[in-house]
């Protein structure tokens, strides 16, 4: 597929080109929506393939492949009165929208595919939840990174509420900066340690010889700092929590 068409150029959308156009082979015409204006702006700037089209029926008309990934919320007013032709392949990033939701709103009988590409693909390192199984788009997040088809969208809601703790990791590290800066640390100073001690954790990750719980008890000695943590700070109740949040995620996500 040669001409790849994105609604919504968000920061999903941007990661997509910019993985797209970094493998360095022959990369595909993207044709992007004019919402998400400035990152739609920016990248057809960077990239000579991308290009902004003046509405969204242009961009399905001029593509093979359709990229949805405005947010939910927004579908109904985005997508209304779009005319996505039978032959079309329609990929759905959209969080907690299932296809038959989407098919009625398109009102075609395009294939739907239901994907969750994640913001490192831009560099071609993390593997892309589908459902179902196509083989274009499986081959397209082949090759930003890796796919995983799922048998049922019961196991796509699943993997769809793990996206839901990105930002909480995020946070955990802005507070132990806090942390730090309230005890008399240079906020850049603060940050910038914080950033590489889990760069470094980051790069662990790679070994998958390795269980994550391997990994955890390879980083800790007995009685020393990071089991003193890991046990005071992420209790059973802790754990019992982030649980009943996940449960309460996906529950509304099937919903």
């Amino acid at each position: 597929m040669k001409r790849i068409g994105i609604i919504g150029v968000g920061e999903i959308g941007r990661a997509i080109v910019e993985g797209l156009y970094d493998r360095g082979d022959d990369a595909p015409e993207v044709f992007l929506s004019p919402r998400g204006a400035r990152t739609a702006a920016e990248l057809s700037e960077q990239y000579e393939g991308a290009r902004v089209c003046p509405g969204n029926q242009a961009v399905v008309d001029h593509s093979e492949i359709v990229i949805i990934a405005v947010r939910g919320q927004d579908r109904h007013e985005a997508l209304a009165d779009l005319a996505v032709a039978d032959d079309k392949i329609v990929i759905n990033v959209m969080a907690g929208v299932g296809n038959d939701d989407l098919r009625r709103t398109l009102a075609t009988e395009a294939r739907l595919v239901r994907a969750i590409p994640l913001p490192a693909i831009r560099e071609r390192r993390s593997v892309t939840v589908t459902y179902p199984s196509h083989p274009v788009t499986d081959s397209f997040f082949e090759n930003l990174g890796g796919a995983l088809p799922v048998a049922d969208e019961a196991a796509f809601d699943v993997f769809s509420a793990l996206t839901g703790t990105l930002t909480t990791h995020y946070s955990y590290l802005a507070a132990l900066t806090s942390w730090a800066v309230g005890h008399g640390i240079a906020a850049d100073d603060a940050d910038g340690y914080v950033r590489g001690l889990f760069q470094e954790v980051g790069r662990a990750l790679s070994d998958k010889t390795r269980t994550l719980r391997q990994l955890a008890a390879d980083h800790e000695t007995p009685k020393g700092s990071n089991e003193r943590i890991r046990t005071t700070w992420f209790t059973p109740a802790n754990s019992e929590a982030l649980t009943q949040a996940l449960d309460d995620l996906l529950a509304d996500l099937e919903g």
